[in-house]
């Protein structure tokens, strides 16, 4: 039975702590700061990465070991380390705070997984083992990379332009599901794939215009524009 409920967490701009200062530490680090978060490491001692994202202004480092009172002001704490005793101090202090926790390779001491994450701009497809092989995990999302092609960017772009201008006219639910099935099924990737967007804005103007929308091919390559 899952263990976990899958939800997308809104990270921008809080303050997220990382306990850690090895090359897992920073991987954690990355991701979140890619997330929007506002990054925090705590360690005694850095690996090259984690000074390279300090320089870049991605973290603010604070060179210390872990002390009870730490995690103060964080919205998310996550913890790179195998000490059994800092781990039950962690966890302690976070449910006391009320505070989302990952221990890292730890499952019975986090609050929440970290998943292995594909990303094509707004397409978000994150690869999860409950914890229980997240080497896995990754190379699953490795796999999914090989489908799931940079193009899938553009085109999920290209049907939020679609969307609006269904919306924006009153189609209705059923019909604007409907002209996603369409969609899916068009020409329209491939034809971004090719990299030949002109034929895309065509043929997604061609299909609005079976469902009584005229929206010229033009209007939606402007549309395009704003959402870059």
């Amino acid at each position: 039975m899952p263990k976990y409920y899958p939800i997308m967490l809104d990270i921008r701009n809080r303050e997220v702590l990382v306990i850690g200062g090895d090359h897992v530490a920073a991987g954690k680090a990355a991701s979140l700061h890619a997330s929007g978060a506002r990054v925090t490491v705590l360690s005694e001692d850095f690996c090259d990465t984690l000074l390279l994202m300090e320089q870049q202004q991605e973290v603010t480092l604070r060179r210390k070991a872990y002390e009870p009172g730490d995690l103060e002001g964080a919205f998310v704490v996550v913890a790179a380390t195998s000490d059994p005793h800092l781990v039950e101090a962690i966890w302690s202090e976070t449910q006391q705070r009320g505070q989302l926790v990952n221990i890292v390779d730890v499952p019975s001491r986090c609050s929440f997984i970290m998943p292995s994450v594909l990303r094509r701009d707004q397409l978000t497809i994150a690869v999860s083992t409950e914890g229980a092989s997240p080497g896995l995990a990754k190379r699953i999302r490795q796999r999914l990379e090989e489908f799931f092609s940079p193009a899938y960017g553009t085109y999920l772009r290209l049907a939020a332009v679609a969307r609006a201008h269904m919306r924006k006219r009153g189609v209705s639910y059923d019909r604007r599901d409907a002209f996603f099935r369409d969609f899916f099924d068009s020409p329209v990737l491939d034809h971004l794939a090719e990299g030949d967007e002109t034929r895309a804005f065509v043929s997604t103007s061609d299909l609005l215009g079976r469902y009584q929308l005229d929206v010229p091919a033009t209007v939606i390559a402007e549309g395009m524009k704003e959402t870059q």
